[in-house]
C-alpha cells in the first residue's frame, strides 16, 4: 500500500491483525495517533508528547473492539498537534493531502484518518472529535462522519482534550459500512425515534458564503425530499452561534489546560502556529470563566433537546463552510475556524449526535447533517443509508 496523502505516520506501520470474526471481517482500518495500540507509542500529534510517554500496554477499547469485529488495523494517522486546532495542518509532521480536493485542507484534527479513508488506504478509520475533527473532515473529504452522543463509545485508551466534549468518531465511504461500524462501536442502549419533520436551521446556512450556501441549501432539500420529511425553518441560538461559540471556546480550553497543563509547564513543547496561541489563552482562563460561560452551555443543551428532544425532529444544518486552500495563511485560516466553530458548538456544548452526509459540493466537498436526540446514533446512521440509496 503507498500512501501517496501522507495520511499515515511516517516509520514502519503500526499494524494489527484481525482478533475476531464479524461483521467487520476483511475490512481495514485505521486510526488517529490518539488511540493506543498495544506496543507502541502514542504521538498525539506532537514529538515531546511522544518522547515523553512509554508504549501502551493494552489497545484503546475502541480498537479492540473492531480487532473482534474482524478488522485489521493498518496503520495509525497522522492528526493535528494535539489535537487543538481544525486546519489539518501539523508544523511537525506535515499536512494531509485531501484525496477530493487536493487544493483545499483536509481538515482537522483527524486529518489522516479522513485522507487514509478519501484515498482508498483503508475501508473506514477511527477519529476523534471535540470541536468538529471528524466532522470537518468528513465534509471536506467527501465522507461520512459521525460525532456520537458523548459517552456512547468507550473512549479509554484515547488521549482526552477536553473530557466533556470528547468523543470517539469515525469516517467511512459507504454508508453501509458506516452503520456497521456503529453497530459494533455504539454502547448502551438506542433510542428509536420516528422523526416526521426537518428543522432546517436558517442561522447556521447564513454562516456560509454565496456559493456554499446555495449549494448546501439545495442539497438539505434533497435529503429531506429523500427521506420523506416535512421541513420547517427554525433559528438554533436567540443569543446568537458566536456567543455559543464563546462559550464553547471557553469551556473547551479551560478543560484542556486542566488535562495538560501541567504536563506543559514541565516539559515546554514548542507547538506550532496557532497551536501555540490557543495553548497561552487556555492558560490565563480561571474558573470564574467557567462561571460565566456555563449558563449558555445550559441554555444551548435546552434550546436542541426542545428542538430534537421528543424524536419527533431532526436538525438539519450545513457541517461546515468549505474548507481553506492548503496554502491559505495564518489570518483566512483563523477565520475559516471562527465561522466552522458556529456550526460544530451545538452538538459538542449538548452532546447530542450528529453525522455529515456527503451531500453537496462548491470547488470542493461540503458535508450536510443531522442532528437527533441523545441515543439517536443508530437512527441517524440508518438514515445515511436510506439517504444514499434514494440517489441511486
Amino acid at each position: 500500500m503507498t500512501d501517496d496523502f501522507g495520511a499515515f505516520l511516517a516509520g514502519p506501520a503500526v499494524s494489527e491483525p484481525a482478533t475476531g470474526s464479524g461483521t467487520l471481517s476483511g475490512k481495514s482500518f485505521a486510526a488517529k495517533d490518539v488511540f493506543d495500540v498495544a506496543g507502541y507509542k502514542t504521538g498525539n500529534g506532537q514529538p515531546v508528547w511522544l518522547a515523553t510517554h512509554p508504549p501502551a500496554t493494552a489497545h484503546a477499547a475502541a480498537v479492540k473492539l473492531l480487532l473482534d469485529a474482524g478488522a485489521s488495523l493498518v496503520g495509525k494517522t497522522v492528526c493535528d498537534e494535539m489535537c487543538y486546532s481544525l486546519a489539518g495542518d501539523n508544523v511537525h509532521y506535515g499536512a494531509p493531502v485531501n484525496p477530493a480536493a487536493p487544493q483545499h485542507s483536509v481538515g482537522g484534527s483527524s486529518s489522516g484518518s479522513a485522507a487514509a479513508v478519501a484515498g482508498g488506504l483503508a475501508d473506514f478509520a477511527l477519529g476523534t472529535d471535540c470541536g468538529g475533527s471528524v466532522r470537518c473532515p468528513a465534509s471536506f473529504s467527501g465522507l461520512y462522519g459521525i460525532r456520537p452522543t458523548h459517552g456512547r463509545v468507550p473512549d479509554h485508551g484515547v488521549v482526552a482534550l477536553a473530557a466533556s466534549f470528547d468523543v470517539v468518531g469515525w469516517f467511512a465511504r459507504d454508508p453501509v459500512l458506516f452503520g456497521t461500524v456503529g453497530d459494533v462501536l455504539l454502547d448502551g442502549a438506542a433510542r428509536a425515534v420516528s422523526p416526521r419533520t426537518a428543522l432546517v436551521a436558517e442561522d447556521a446556512f447564513a454562516r456560509l458564503p454565496g456559493d456554499e450556501r446555495q449549494a448546501s441549501e439545495a442539497a438539505a432539500r434533497a435529503l429531506i425530499e429523500a427521506l420523506g420529511l416535512r421541513m420547517e425553518t427554525v433559528r438554533i441560538a436567540a443569543e446568537g452561534l458566536d456567543r455559543w461559540f464563546d462559550a464553547f471556546r471557553h469551556l473547551q480550553a479551560l478543560e484542556i489546560w486542566q488535562a495538560h497543563g501541567a504536563w506543559i509547564s514541565e516539559h515546554e513543547p514548542a507547538f506550532g502556529p496557532g497551536v501555540k496561541e490557543r495553548f497561552a489563552f487556555a492558560a490565563t482562563l480561571t474558573e470564574g470563566h467557567g462561571e460565566e460561560h456555563q449558563p449558555v452551555r445550559d441554555a444551548a443543551r435546552a434550546r436542541l433537546d426542545e428542538l430534537v428532544g421528543s424524536g419527533d425532529s431532526l436538525l438539519v444544518i450545513p457541517t461546515a463552510p468549505c474548507s481553506p486552500r492548503r496554502d491559505a495563511g495564518p489570518a483566512e485560516v483563523d477565520a475559516f475556524r471562527a465561522r466552522t466553530m458556529g456550526l460544530t458548538c451545538p452538538a459538542g456544548l449538548s452532546g447530542f449526535p450528529q453525522i455529515s452526509l456527503p451531500l453537496a459540493a462548491a470547488g470542493a466537498p461540503l458535508g450536510i447533517s443531522l442532528i437527533g436526540p441523545p441515543g439517536s446514533d443508530e437512527a441517524l446512521l440508518a438514515l445515511s443509508a436510506t439517504a444514499a440509496e434514494s440517489r441511486r
